[in-house]
């Protein structure tokens, strides 16, 4: 019968279609992930995995039988968690993954309190695009997930924590940064700049756009909220800014305006996401309770 670690192996070639790294991440020499791939083959009957000079491809049948088998790895694994769970305290490593424009900015205070009431509990955190960390989610590279809503895979909990407000930003000497009773109406054809396509909040910043006949620049896309920021500052256009990354950064310093739209109130969805039937899967929903607790104080604070 194959085994687990065989398994492992060969799940490890098709993430990294290469011996030498496939090795490195399953933490084996490359000689004996290839026997054991050999001897994978020969129980099943069936070639798994194309040897070539400067990598290595899975063959169709191989395809399928890594995704099955990264399954099973996953289902092993907290069937492991759960039962290693001797009492209700949570204990070893979560890997975390989180969005960039979100972490920074709000987890510091939470990891800090966690480690008060969870002492034995570590956190391996891990910045991503939300989409692509949902995959690694499912494919059990992460246990836990903080992101804007929606999020989407296979066979996932999600849990809503809070509304976090999106906030317009200007140049200290733009027109609409000295103007008084600032209308909805005063924003057509204003350039509205915003991180690249991949992340969330893109998206809800081309629809307030689309919604308020506002002109999003896609030449000049930022690759973090600093960033983004930054160009503003430089009189690219305005921008719309988390809440919890305004409340956090620009008290450093002054240099964009905060815009006081009569009836603005954009905000995004955030929530928290596992693997169901996960081994921890309660103390996960208790972490993520506390994460919503403590940005919803944060929030309370502007």
């Amino acid at each position: 019968m194959p085994t687990l670690r065989q398994f492992e192996y060969l799940v490890a070639v098709a993430d990294h279609r290469h011996f030498g790294r496939a090795a490195q991440a399953a933490a084996a020499s490359q000689p004996t992930l290839s026997h054991q791939l050999r001897t994978l083959e020969n129980r099943l009957g069936v070639t798994l995995v194309e040897r070539r000079t400067h990598g290595a491809e899975l063959t169709p049948a191989g395809r399928e039988i890594a995704e099955r088998a990264r399954k099973v790895l996953v289902q092993v694994k907290d069937i492991r968690d759960l039962a290693q769970r001797a009492s209700d305290r949570l204990a070893g490593t979560l890997r975390f993954g989180v969005s960039p424009t979100l972490g920074p900015y709000l987890l510091p205070p939470v990891i800090a309190d966690l480690h008060r009431s969870e002492p034995d509990l570590r956190f391996y955190m891990r910045e991503g695009i939300p989409d692509m960390q949902a995959m690694e989610l499912v494919k059990g590279s992460i246990d836990m997930l903080l992101g804007p809503l929606p999020i989407e895979g296979e066979n996932l909990q999600i849990e809503p924590l809070f509304r976090e407000p999106l906030l317009l930003v200007a140049p200290p000497d733009h027109p609409l940064a000295n103007k008084s009773g600032l209308q909805k109406s005063d924003l057509k054809d204003a350039p509205v700049l915003s991180l690249d396509r991949r992340h969330h909040l893109h998206r809800d910043v081309a629809l307030q756009c689309q919604k308020h006949d506002m002109n999003l620049l896609h030449d000049y896309e930022g690759t973090s909220l600093d960033s983004v920021r930054q160009m503003v500052a430089s009189g690219l256009g305005l921008a719309i800014l988390p809440a919890l990354y305004v409340r956090s950064e620009l008290p450093r310093g002054g240099d964009v305006a905060l815009l006081q739209v009569e009836g603005w109130d954009v905000t995004r969805s955030i929530g928290a996401a596992w693997r169901k039937g996960a081994g921890f899967a309660d103390q996960y929903l208790a972490v993520a309770e506390k994460i919503g607790l403590e940005a919803r104080k944060l929030l309370d604070k502007r």
